[in-house]
């Protein structure tokens, strides 16, 4: 798989940005992409050291739509936890902070 394809978006949450202290940044990532494709991704775009990457799939949620509330299913899709090695850090995802 093409690395420019393997990483969809960052995901900004308030659980994900808590975890980038500890070095834990979360992705969207393509369904198909492997634990190593993702990494090599992470590394060459962002250039960090990648130490461990862990994946899950999340099932897309039902929802009611239309007229008539017919219930629709969203897709399914894969999410990534990739944690880099100490005293990295991804400038991405740093929220400014008020002084």
């Amino acid at each position: 798989m093409d690395l420019v394809q393997v990483l969809i978006q960052p995901l900004i949450t308030e659980k994900s940005t808590e975890r980038t202290a500890f070095g834990e940044y979360t992705f969207k990532v393509s369904p198909k992409a492997t634990k190593k494709e993702i990494a090599r991704a992470v590394e060459k775009f962002f250039k960090v050291d990648v130490r461990l990457v862990r994946t899950m799939k999340v099932h897309g949620k039902k929802r009611r739509v239309g007229r008539y509330r017919h219930e629709t299913k969203l897709p399914d899709w894969k999410k990534a936890i990739v944690k880099l090695a100490p005293e990295q850090k991804i400038d991405a995802f740093e929220l400014p902070t008020e002084k």
